[in-house]
C-alpha cells in the first residue's frame, strides 16, 4: 500500500483540509488517488456543512461512494466508538482495513483520514493508531499554530514514534499571513525538539480547489535523516 495517513493533535485542527490538500495536490500531479476514512461523526450538526468524507472524495476527484472512502458515519458528535454504541453497533477493525485496502488497489495512492487524534478508540481495544500501524503508512501530523501546540503535537510525534510509525511531516494550520512571535516560535521548537519537517497551510476557500497551495514537500529538509515527506512511498 502506498499512501499518507493524515492524523492530528485533536479535533478541529484542520485534519481534514489537510487530507483534502493532499489528495488534491496529487491528482493535480496526474496521479490516481483515492481517499479513506474509517468513521465520520457529527453528522447532525453539519446541515450546512460538507462532511468530511464528502470533502476529501471531491478533493480527490473520486468517484468512490459514501461507503468506500467511509464505511462507518454517525450522527452525534462523539468519539467514533461511542457514536457506533448509541447506534448500537461496534466499529469492525476487519471492515476497516478490507475498505482501506479495496480503496487503495483502485489507485496509485491512498490518502487516509484518522480520526480524532492517534489514541482515539474506533472500537473498544482498538485505536486509531493500531489502524494506522496496520496500514503501515507514513504519517502527517495536523497541528494548530497557537499557544498549546507544542506539547500536543510532540506528544503525538512520540505516540506514533513509538509504534514504528514513520513521522514524514507536521502540517501548521491555519497559519496566518503574519504569523506572531509565538507562533513563529512553536514552529521552531517543534521542528527542533521532534526532529521533523514543518510545514504550512492558510486558511483556505474550501470551495475553490483550483486556489488551494500544493502540499507536497520534497524529501530530504527533514532535520532527521530519512525522515522526509514522501507522499509516494511507504507501505
Amino acid at each position: 500500500m502506498k499512501g499518507i495517513f493524515v492524523t492530528g493533535t485533536g479535533t478541529e485542527v484542520g485534519k481534514t483540509v489537510v487530507a483534502a490538500v493532499i489528495a488534491h495536490s496529487l491528482t493535480a500531479a496526474g496521479r490516481r488517488v483515492a481517499v479513506f476514512k474509517p468513521a465520520v461523526t457529527g453528522l447532525d450538526e453539519l446541515p450546512a456543512v460538507e462532511a468530511d468524507h464528502a470533502l476529501l472524495r471531491r478533493a480527490a476527484g473520486s468517484t468512490q461512494s459514501d461507503d468506500e472512502v467511509a464505511p462507518y458515519r454517525y450522527g452525534p458528535a462523539a468519539s467514533p466508538h461511542l457514536a457506533a454504541s448509541l447506534a448500537g453497533e461496534e466499529i469492525e477493525p476487519r471492515v476497516l482495513l478490507d475498505g482501506a485496502g479495496s480503496a487503495a488497489a483502485s489507485a496509485d495512492l491512498l490518502i487516509c483520514e484518522g480520526v480524532g487524534g492517534l489514541l482515539v478508540p474506533l472500537a473498544p481495544g482498538y485505536l486509531v493508531r493500531d489502524f494506522a500501524v496496520a496500514l503501515g503508512l507514513p504519517m502527517v501530523i495536523t497541528a494548530s499554530p497557537g499557544l498549546g501546540t507544542i506539547n500536543h503535537t510532540l506528544l503525538t510525534i512520540e505516540a506514533a514514534r513509538s509504534a514504528q510509525l514513520e513521522v514524514a511531516s507536521v502540517v501548521l494550520t491555519p497559519w496566518p499571513e503574519s504569523p506572531s512571535q509565538i507562533e513563529q516560535s512553536n514552529r521552531e521548537t517543534v521542528e527542533s525538539l521532534g526532529k521533523v519537517h514543518i510545514e504550512t497551510l492558510p486558511h483556505l476557500d474550501l470551495a475553490d480547489p483550483s486556489a488551494w497551495p500544493q502540499l507536497l514537500p520534497p524529501t530530504g529538509r527533514n532535520p532527521r535523516p530519512g525522515r522526509g515527506f514522501r507522499p509516494v512511498g511507504g507501505g
